[in-house]
């Protein structure tokens, strides 16, 4: 594949994809504030081990893009914009997207996990393992390159920057000092990115 070929919409510096995920998760989350409870019981992803669970195969997908509020899709879909623009122009529409799902599904599926080992029964929502993926592709594609984050406001290389936010995100979920966040999903994210990134260097290879 050419990786200096992409898709970008007409008279926009937003790539297709970026610019698709974009609007998909903007439209959702006005569609979530008509109707919270239908979209949270059905979409949002459940623990499917608990008895009452409302848990559905769909689920491992469509919570990626449901959020809980403003500023949980704000962070998410700026995070997005700002880290998943170069790697869709390097790789194209097709397999940015197919890698960013890839991370939502396995992201999901990591917490499926712990939620079973919690037993709690409570619903997961936002694309933040599909971001954390990103995040892990930009920091091993662009090592060298400087990210200032919002939190802290501190210039960092962008694989520092991953290093830095995956040990924080493996603290808070092993203390538990992060209540309400999925930790261990946003770790899952980045799992299954590395995975996919591994498998198309072996298959490059062959």
């Amino acid at each position: 594949m050419n990786q200096n070929v992409y898709s970008q919409r007409p008279g926009s510096g937003i790539p297709t994809v970026i610019f698709a995920l974009l609007v998909a998760n903007g439209l959702l989350f006005a569609v979530q504030q008509m109707s919270p409870r239908f979209m949270l019981i059905n979409f949002a992803l459940w623990p499917a081990t608990h008895s009452q669970s409302p848990f559905a195969p769909w689920q491992l997908l469509t919570y990626g893009f449901l959020h809980g509020d403003l500023m949980h899709i704000a962070f998410n879909m700026f995070g997005l914009w700002m880290f998943g623009q170069d790697l869709e122009r390097l790789w194209g529409p097709r397999r940015f997207l197919i890698y960013f799902l890839v991370c939502v599904v396995g992201a999901g599926f990591i917490q499926l996990l712990v939620a079973g080992m919690q037993g709690g029964l409570y619903p997961t929502v936002g694309a933040s393992g599909g971001l954390f993926g990103l995040l892990l592709a930009y920091g091993l594609t662009f090592p060298n390159r400087v990210v200032v984050p919002l939190f802290p406001p501190i210039p960092m290389r962008a694989i520092t920057f991953v290093f830095v936010f995956g040990l924080l995100e493996l603290y808070f979920g092993v203390s538990g000092s992060a209540p309400g966040i999925a930790n261990f999903a946003h770790l899952g994210g980045m799992l299954f990115g590395f995975l996919t990134l591994r498998y198309w260097a072996y298959a490059r290879r062959r």
